[in-house]
Parts: structure tokens; C-alpha cells; sequence
């Protein structure tokens, strides 16, 4: 049975709440609306943000914490559950859940997640020594510290074997606090050491085991022989090896007791990957320059301070040989010339330094120092690796090729050989540009070539930079090095329009000032325009107008426009000085709905605005509040009531129908039916369509498609999911808690705690033993039910409250005084030697501070489920409220499951021999409240 009905719906700002599941230790209420959700570090976090409004709100996690660095696993979450699994200590914080729909202010929620942690103690042992006294004797105090790290903070306590010491329990003992460490240390200390202060202590951290987390302890020997490490290298310092060796340094202890653990450490950050360690030997194989550095041995046996031994690796190398002439600096002329003086210098990069020597040759064969040939070397602090051979009196027998050869003593390196050319054609360099390569114009994204054409001999290496602003080049270098004065960018950018400087350097060369030359470069780019795409939707019959603008494009004069509608050419045009073109369709019809372009064209290329022209009519958008409000009281189907509302109705021609496509979740086959529209839907007006004879507990996928005269418009889809159906008018209500909403209950927000959903298969394996149920009412494992946890830090008489949902009644006679009577009944599990009280209110609409008492209950009932039925005479709209106290001690969990309210007294046969075995006070009882005549009416009408 399909139907369908209209009604005037408004559209609603979002609403939030959060509720939790997964495994809490603790949920409280912290002052006036902040909630704080205690978890064990590596539990699972589960929040769920429930919502409301319409249009259906986005939702959104995010996190803030102490630092702004800490970004919530950086990004946000955008869906309705949050869920870590291993929940970490920095993962603690405040998580806020963030609604928002358009309309009104954004709905925000937020609850704080406390992660608790206890990590293992540390016991580190410090001594002092006085002054002597008559030559033998020493006064020796000595501190036992114990640290842990923890949430909540860690409470610690000493003993001495097996007993337990306190301060002022023996005079040569003194615990006590550093001021400055905030409880985060406890020191133990030995003051001037006697025979019995030699024993085992131990260190108990603990936080009292909140979320179950246990007592950590550590255990430390003092003894005579107690002393902190020492250690010595069994290698050189430096070491300086050839790259490709193995390398082995030993690092062994020489005191210490407890016997010290040995660590290798390099200054420079991580040790190499291929490092290998054994005990306190550090091997690396085939060493690199990258392996250079300090490298440290630490001992630490928690006495004293560790002790550390460093050796420093020197890796040999010679790379990067340079050369350049240096002219008479007498004269101005950079030239060569017989009878003057003329320098070369030879520069390598050389480690180690004082490793380096060179060796000059002429024409091949080997140069000493003369009075006419000096050979020098540069200070290191001035130039480190440099040699220079200065010619006095340059004569034409000195024509020749000179040869400086770098050379490391240690051997194992090449040689590096620089040679130099000396003749009467070795002339100082100069640049020059070709007329045609500047300016030079290029398009974006070619591949350009910036030239400099350089003379002289030897040809020095050329530096490129920008010289109309202080940028860097297309590689990121501030400078780029070219060898044949060619500088080559690939991929050219508008951004890299401008002047370039290329200069020569000293480096193979004249060393003299610079010679330099200006290049010019412009980049032409096509225009870059808006709107790049956007669609119009419109009925036919109607006018729309297009306007496509530039923004930018080089050249910027030499413009023309097109406009197109698929290949049609509609209208051309040149820019004068407008920056924009327009295009109007006076009356829409099934020819003019497409796509149309508007290219704007210059000498680099084209930019292409495009509008796509419909008549589609915009998506439905589902309403999400009224939960399942339809009743079918039958045992294996179940009714829905969909409801939507029409996204801007007015924008395209008139909704004819909608198609509606169902499918059960999973299955591949749509089932599809038209729903006839007849007139205009109204903006915000919601439309109701009731599906039936659908097959519990399946969920289903809904699709809908609005269709006009011009087609089908946007689809959208949501799935439907069977639960026990509230509203809006009350015959039959079961709740077995077992979906994610728990059936619309909610957590008193005046309550010390709350009720909590599980199922035996998901429980804490660290759970409370003789208390709470094995399995739900029916005993299933894996079936949910609510109950309330009163292990530690719960204390007696403490209250947690869960709230039903309002359910509205309707009376059968609207004119008569006789209210509907329900039959009330739940199943309750109250097991354990520390059960406190479960009672059961009613709360009336209007009278929210009056609670009437339905039912209640005390003690141990033994471990099984229990039945309570309550016979209500509601005269108008109300709530029930759970309320379980806690009692004396950990062992009184209570819970409840299958919750039922349906239309009718209880049956005489449901109802059991009135005894009061079960402690229950009544357990079917009648109430009855003052009838209030209502009269109900919906705000809908048949379409």
C-alpha cells in the first residue's frame, strides 16, 4: 500500500548533542555544560554526534588542544561517529561537533576525552659525600628518586623488602617531594648510611586503579658495591678513514654496579641505517662522507649521571677543483703580457685539511719555487685549499700549460689534476648578448633558452640571476651556474616575465671584475577568465543572461570573443575597453538548453568560460527528524514515513512526479513507481509518502528523481533503517537498545553519571565479576542493554538517568474523559552483594518538576532477568525516567532491556501471583493520573 500527502513543513536550524559508546571509564558533568569522557590509552573512542534540521546538517569533529600544532589527525572528520581505535595520551583534548545547515548559527557541542595512562617507574640513585671527619670516616647520604609519568597524577610509596616505609617511621629515613616537580617525583632519602640501609627498595606508582589500570612497581639494590658508570674507547679520536672502509668502534665499561647498559649516539641526529650494533661495538660498513661526524658512547645504570666517551669519524675527500688567472694588479689592463707579473691559483675542497698538498708541473714536467716562479699557499683562514704559482717577469719561454695536482698524504683518494693554459691568445673574458635574443617573448608553459655569449680564453663559468627584483631563479637557487653562458628553462611561467643578469665568475677564468649583460624576457599567457563554469538552471519559456569577464591575459589589448552553443557559432566581438561579454537568451526552449562557451582569445590563446544552460530540476532534500513514526503492528513487516522537502521548486518548470526507487540495502535491483505532483509545490513544503510492507529488521536505499517537462532532474539517496517506531501518536513501543540512538533515550543532564549501552561480547574483558548479566534478555551474547557501571570512582549513592523519549497520546474519544490506558513493562537485572536501587518516574508534559513514582526496586535479585509491569493512564503527553543508585561497593551494576509500552491494561494473564519476592514494590501496579481532555489535530491535507 503506497499513499501520499502533502503538508506545509518549515525548514529548521540545526540542533546537536553527543552521545558515547565504546569503552569509558567515566562520563561526568563538569560544571554547567561541559562533559568529560575518562578512557584507558589504547581503548576505543566512540562519540557520535546526533542531529536535527532541515535541510540536513553537515556535520563536522574537530579537536583543539594544548598546542596549535596539534592538529586532529589533520583533518577534520565529516560524518556522524568518531572513532580512535587505540586511543593515545596526546590524543586527549576537547572534541567539538560541529552542525550547520545555512540557516541560523551553527550548532556546536563539545565533550573533553581524558586518556589514562601509567607508565613504568624509574628509580635513579644519587649520593653525596661530606666532609671528612678525623681523616677515615665519611658522612655518605644517598637519594633514591622515583619518577613515572601518568594521568591522573601518580601517587608513590617506598619499601625496604618487605617493609612499607613512611616518613618518621625510621630516623635514618626522609621521603619527601621536590617542590619544583609538581608530585611527579618522590625521593627516598638515606641519610648517612648504615649496614641495614644496604637492601632491595621498591617503588609502587599508582592512581588507584582508575580505568582498571594496575599498580606498576620497580625494584633497585643498594648494596657497597653500588656505584655510578665508567666507561673508555678503545679507538682513536679522530679516527680519519678512506671511504669504502669498515669501521669499528669498541666501547667497553670499566665500573659501575648495577653492570650499566651501553648506547651509541651520533651529534648529527640518527645513526646510519647500515650501522650495526653489538653490545658496545658500532660497526659501519663501506663508510661515506655522510657517515662523517662525532659519535658517542653513554653508560647509564640509573646511578649517578651516565657517563659518555665521543670520538670524532673523519671521512677523506677531494672534490670540487677550481682555478682562475690573476693579471699584474699594477696595471689597469687585464691583459697578459711579456714582462709582467701574472698569478694562477688552484682551489679543492680537501677534508682533512691538513692532509692536502699539492704539486705544480710545466708542460708535464715537475716545478719547484724559484726567485721567478713562487709557489705559495693561501692562509686556510683566507682561502682553505688554494696554492698559487705568481710568475715575476712573464717571459715568452713561460708559454706553456700549467699543472697543479691536489693530493691527500693518507692516499686512498684520487688525485685531482687542474690545468692551465698560458699563452699569448689567453685573453680576460666578455659578454654580449645577440640582438635577437632581447627582449624575447615566449609563451607560457614552452621551453626557453636565455643566451650570453662569451669570449675570451679560458671561457669562465657564467652566473644567471634576476636583476629586477630580489627572487629566486626557476631551479630555487639564488644563482644558477652555466657552462656555455645558456640558461634553459623548461615549463615558462607568467611569474618569470622579467630581466635577467648573467655575469662571468672568477671561477675558471680571469679574475677580474665581473663582465655582465642584461636579457630581457616578456611571457605572453592566454586569459584567465570567470566564470570558468557555471551552470544555470531555468524553465522554459524564460530569459537568462551569461557574462563571461577577464581577469587577466598579456598581451592585454588584443582581445576577441566568441560565443558558441556546442560547435554553433552564435556571436564574435573584439574588446575595446570593456573587460567582459555578454550573452542573453530572451525565451528559453528545448533548442536553446546546452552547453554555451565564450572563448576570449589572444596572440597566446584562448580562455573559455562555460555555462551549462537546463531545465533539470534541482535534487529533493529528505527530512531526518521524524523518526519512524509509522505503526504497523505486525510481526514481520514494518511501515515508513518519508518525508522531503523541494530544493528552490521555483527555479525550473512545475514538478509533474517524482520517481521513487527502492532497494534493500545490499542488493543490486531498483524497484521503481511514479508519484503523481498535482500543482505547485511551495518552497519548504513538506511532502509525506508512506512506504509499507517492509521486511524487519531490513534496512533499504531510497532514491528519489524530481521530473519536469524538460526530464528527470537530481536524484537523491538515503538509507531507511527499522526501529522501533515513537511517534507521533502512541499504540506500541518496544526498545531492545539494540540501535546506535538507543530508541531517542537520553542522559539526564542533573544525574552524577551515566547509564551506559554494552552487549556481554563487547564488554571490558577487566569487567566486575559477580555483578551485572551475562547476556541480554533473550541471552544473547551479542544483544545490547542499558546498565549502570559502579566500579571505582563511583561512590554511594550516586545517581545515573536515562529519559525515554515524549511520547504523545491521543485519547479514542477526544469528548470523553476516559484516558488511554498503556500497559508499562520492562526486564531488569539486579545481581551482586553491593546492588543499590532502580527506580521508575513519570514525567507528565508541562510538569517537568514533578516526577511521579511508578516503580522500585532494592538488593540482590540473584543472576537473572526480572519483569516489571505498570499499568499508566497518561492524559497527555509524557516521559519515563530510569534512576539506579549506586550502592555500597563495586559489585552492583544494575541493567535493563526490552523496554515496551503498548495501547491497553496489561493482560490478567501476563500478570504474575502477587508476592513481593523479587523486593519489588508492586510489581504490577495501576496508576492513574487527573484526565485532561486534548484534542489532537495534524497539520496536513490529502493530495
Amino acid at each position: 500500500v503506497l499513499t501520499c500527502f502533502l503538508s506545509l513543513g518549515l525548514a529548521a536550524p540545526p540542533t546537536v548533542r553527543i552521545v558515547h559508546s565504546g569503552l569509558a571509564c567515566n562520563i561526568e558533568e563538569e560544571r554547567y555544560s561541559e562533559r568529560v569522557y575518562t578512557i584507558r590509552e589504547g581503548e576505543t573512542l566512540e562519540l557520535t554526534c546526533l542531529v536535527t534540521g532541515h535541510p540536513r546538517p553537515q556535520i563536522r569533529w574537530t579537536k583543539t588542544a594544548g598546542s596549535a600544532s596539534d592538529r586532529f589527525q589533520d583533518s577534520s572528520v565529516f560524518n556522524e561517529t568518531l572513532r580512535i581505535s587505540n586511543i593515545q595520551r596526546h590524543q586527549g583534548g576537547r572534541y567539538y561537533c560541529k552542525a550547520e545547515n545555512g540557516l541560523g548559527s551553527p550548532a556546536i557541542k563539545s565533550i573533553r576525552v581524558d586518556v589514562y595512562y601509567l607508565d613504568d617507574p624509574i628509580v635513579t640513585v644519587h649520593q653525596s659525600i661530606g666532609e671528612a671527619k678525623e681523616q677515615f670516616y665519611y658522612e655518605r647520604t644517598v637519594f633514591l628518586r622515583c619518577v613515572a609519568n601518568s594521568n591522573p597524577p601518580v601517587r608513590y610509596s617506598w619499601r625496604r623488602g618487605q617493609e612499607v616505609l613512611l616518613q618518621g617511621s625510621d630516623k635514618g629515613v626522609e621521603i619527601y617531594e621536590p617542590f619544583f616537580t609538581q608530585g611527579e617525583t618522590k625521593i627516598l632519602k638515606l641519610k648517612n648510611l648504615r649496614p641495614q640501609d644496604y637492601a632491595n627498595y621498591s617503588c609502587i606508582a599508582s592512581v588507584r586503579n582508575v580505568c582498571s589500570i594496575p599498580d606498576k612497581m620497580v625494584s633497585f639494590r643498594l648494596s657497597n658495591k653500588t656505584a655510578s658508570p665508567s666507561i673508555k674507547l678503545l679507538v682513536d679520536d679522530p679516527i680519519v678513514v678512506n671511504p669504502g672502509e669498515a669501521i669499528t668502534l669498541v666501547c667497553v665499561t670499566t665500573g659501575g654496579e648495577p653492570a650499566p647498559s651501553l648506547m651509541w649516539v651520533r651529534s648529527a641526529g640518527i645513526l646510519p641505517e647500515k650501522t650495526v650494533l653489538n653490545g658496545g661495538t658500532l660497526t659501519i660498513p663501506a663508510i661515506t662522507s655522510e657517515d662523517a661526524g662525532t659519535y658517542s658512547c653513554i653508560a647509564n645504570n640509573n646511578v649517578g649521571n651516565p657517563a659518555k666517551k665521543s670520538t670524532n669519524i673523519i671521512v677523506r675527500a677531494l672534490k670540487k677543483g677550481r682555478f682562475w688567472i690573476t693579471p699584474d694588479p699594477y696595471h689597469k689592463d687585464d691583459n697578459i703580457q711579456i714582462g709582467r707579473e701574472v698569478k694562477i691559483s688552484c682551489q679543492v675542497e680537501a677534508i682533512p685539511s691538513e692532509e692536502l698538498t699539492f704539486s705544480w708541473f710545466k708542460n708535464g714536467r715537475p716545478l719547484r719555487s724559484s726567485e721567478r716562479m713562487v709557489i705559495t699557499q693561501t692562509d686556510p683562514d683566507v682561502s682553505p685549499g688554494t696554492t698559487n704559482l705568481d710568475i715575476i717577469d712573464l717571459k715568452f719561454t713561460d708559454f706553456g700549460t700549467y699543472t697543479c695536482v691536489a693530493s691527500l698524504k693518507g692516499g686512498g683518494i684520487s688525485d685531482i689534476s687542474i690545468d692551465v693554459n698560458i699563452s699569448s691568445s689567453t685573453v680576460p673574458p666578455n659578454l654580449t648578448v645577440p640582438q635577437e635574443k632581447s627582449p624575447l617573448v615566449t609563451r607560457e608553459g614552452d621551453t626557453i633558452e636565455l643566451q650570453c655569449q662569451v669570449t675570451g680564453k679560458p671561457k669562465p663559468i657564467i652566473l644567471w640571476s634576476r636583476a629586477d627584483k630580489e627572487v629566486a631563479m626557476p631551479d630555487g637557487a639564488m644563482q644558477t651556474e652555466s657552462y656555455d653562458g645558456i640558461l634553459r628553462i623548461v615549463n615558462v611561467s607568467r611569474e618569470m616575465t622579467g630581466t635577467y643578469r648573467c655575469q662571468t665568475s672568477q671561477y675558471n677564468g680571469f679574475n677580474v671584475k665581473p663582465r655582465e649583460a642584461l636579457v630581457q624576457l616578456i611571457v605572453q599567457y592566454p586569459p584567465t577568465v570567470e566564470p570558468t563554469f557555471l551552470e544555470i538552471r531555468q524553465g522554459q519559456g524564460r530569459s537568462i543572461t551569461m557574462s563571461c569577464r577577464v581577469l587577466r591575459a598579456y598581451p592585454t589589448r588584443v582581445l576577441t570573443y566568441e560565443w558558441r552553443l556546442g560547435s554553433k557559432l552564435l556571436r564574435t566581438g573584439q574588446f575595446d575597453v570593456q573587460d567582459s561579454t555578454e550573452y542573453t537568451v530572451s525565451s528559453l526552449s528545448r533548442d536553446t538548453y546546452g552547453i554555451y562557451n565564450c572563448n576570449i582569445i589572444n596572440e597566446a590563446g584562448a580562455g573559455q568560460c562555460s555555462f551549462l544552460v537546463t531545465g533539470k530540476a534541482y535534487a529533493p532534500e529528505f527530512y531526518y527528524d521524524t523518526y519512524n513514526p509509522l505503526w504497523q503492528n505486525r510481526p514481520r513487516v514494518y511501515s515508513y514515513s518519508l518525508q522531503w522537502t523541494q530544493m528552490n521548486p521555483d527555479a525550473v518548470d512545475r514538478i509533474l512526479a517524482y520517481r521513487l526507487g527502492i532497494r534493500q540495502a545490499g542488493q543490486q535491483r531498483w524497484w521503481e513507481q511514479e508519484i503523481t505532483v498535482n500543482g505547485n509545490i511551495q518552497k519548504g513544503e513538506l511532502i509525506t509518502y508512506n512506504l509499507t510492507e517492509l521486511i524487519k529488521p531490513e534496512a533499504y536505499e531510497v532514491r528519489l528523481t524530481p521530473i519536469t517537462r524538460f526530464g528527470e532532474g537530481d536524484s537523491t539517496i538515503r538509507v531507511i533503517k527499522y526501529s522501533a517506531p515513537v511517534n507521533p501518536h502512541l499504540r506500541e513501543f518496544h526498545c531492545g537498545f539494540e540501535d546506535g540512538n538507543i530508541c531517542l533515550f537520553t542522559q539526564d543532564d542533573t544525574d552524577n553519571f551515566d547509564w551506559t549501552k554494552q552487549s556481554t561480547a563487547t564488554r571490558d574483558t577487566k569487567y566486575t565479576p559477580n555483578t551485572g548479566p551475562n547476556a541480554d534478555r533473550t541471552g544473547s551474547k551479542e544483544g545490547f542493554y542499558m546498565y549502570i557501571e559502579t566500579s571505582r570512582p563511583r561512590l554511594e549513592g550516586e545517581k545515573a538517568r536515562l529519559v525515554s523519549p515524549v511520547f504523545s497520546v491521543a485519547p479514542k474519544n477526544p469528548y470523553g474523559a476516559t484516558n488511554t490506558a498503556y500497559c508499562f513493562s520492562f526486564y531488569y537485572h539486579m545481581y551482586g552483594q553491593h546492588i543499590g536501587s532502580l527506580n521508575v518516574y513519570l514525567r507528565l508534559k508541562g510538569q517537568t518538576a514533578i516526577e511521579n513514582p511508578l516503580w522500585s526496586s532494592s538488593g540482590n535479585k540473584g543472576q537473572h532477568w526480572n519483569q516489571a509491569r505498570v499499568n499508566i493512564n497518561p492524559p497527555t503527553s509524557f516521559q519515563l525516567i530510569f534512576e539506579g543508585i549506586r550502592g555500597p561497593g563495586i559489585e552492583g551494576d544494575i541493567a535493563i532491556d526490552d523496554v515496551s509500552i503498548v495501547e491497553g491494561e496489561c493482560m490478567k494473564s501476563d500478570q504474575p501471583a502477587n508476592n513481593l519476592r523479587s523486593g519489588a514494590v508492586g510489581t504490577l501496579a495501576h496508576i492513574r493520573l487527573i484526565p485532561v481532555i486534548i484534542l489532537m489535530s495534524v497539520l496536513s491535507h490529502q493530495r
